[in-house]
């Protein structure tokens, strides 16, 4: 017999097996592990292109830089032995570190997400830019302007994102993209899986906000629609 949260954890946690598709989608954050399960897809061959998108959080005005991620970027291996000068890890943390701006901040999620990809051996023949958006439904909106503008007809798409955020992305791109099969490839963040959510108060607070929010948010949405078909 199933527990009481298990229909909850089924509806958000959802996950697809990845297929071949015409696009990645990565909804814009301030986390690297989306953008890098992306790279892993697009070198396994699954899509042609990556969409990361996002300005920064409507909440915060702006896009700082996990500070793990600062510290990854920075981190020395040591000195030179003839010049003096500190070693990094690697040739791509160092290009990385170089695009920031002072305290370790992009100017946007798109432009951590593209050093992200570009640091897993993406090209930027493959990225496409997005940098508008400010919460994840404008990541869906302003995504399919950027595919129309690019003359991609997405039929079928992944879509990397938060596994306890996969719902309410899926369902946003859904609504932006009604003729599109998508493959939903989350990604555990914060700790918290469907395996896990219901064990602790950021869990459950995660996981059950999630369910309110697409009750409440898509509210309007609904409205709109039955208003657009009288």
């Amino acid at each position: 017999m199933g527990n009481f949260y298990d229909c909850i954890t089924e509806f958000i946690f959802v996950e697809d097996q990845p297929e071949p598709a015409d696009v990645i989608f990565v909804p814009g954050g301030s986390y690297p592990d989306a953008a890098r399960r992306a790279a892993k897809l697009y070198h396994q061959g699954y899509a042609p292109y990556i969409l990361p998108s996002g300005r920064y959080s409507i909440t915060r005005g702006h896009f700082v830089m996990p500070e793990e991620d600062v510290s990854r970027l920075v981190e020395p291996v040591g000195k030179d032995a003839e010049t003096g000068t500190v070693q990094h890890v690697n040739q791509e943390r160092q290009a990385a570190k170089e695009q920031t701006t002072e305290g370790g901040c992009y100017e946007t999620e798109f432009e951590y997400l593209r050093a992200v990809l570009r640091a897993a051996g993406v090209p930027d023949e493959a990225i496409l830019r997005e940098d508008r958006a400010t919460y994840t439904y404008q990541n869906a909106i302003f995504s399919r302007e950027v595919l129309a503008r690019s003359g991609i007809c997405a039929k079928r798409a992944l879509l990397c994102c938060q596994a306890f955020h996969a719902r309410r992305c899926l369902m946003y791109y859904q609504e932006q993209f009604p003729d599109t099969q998508f493959f939903v490839c989350p990604v555990v963040t914060k700790g918290i899986s469907r395996e896990n959510w219901m064990h602790t108060v950021p869990g459950i607070d995660r996981v059950l906000g999630e369910v309110e929010r697409c009750g409440g948010q898509f509210h309007a949405i609904m409205r709109e629609h039955m208003g657009e078909a009288r």
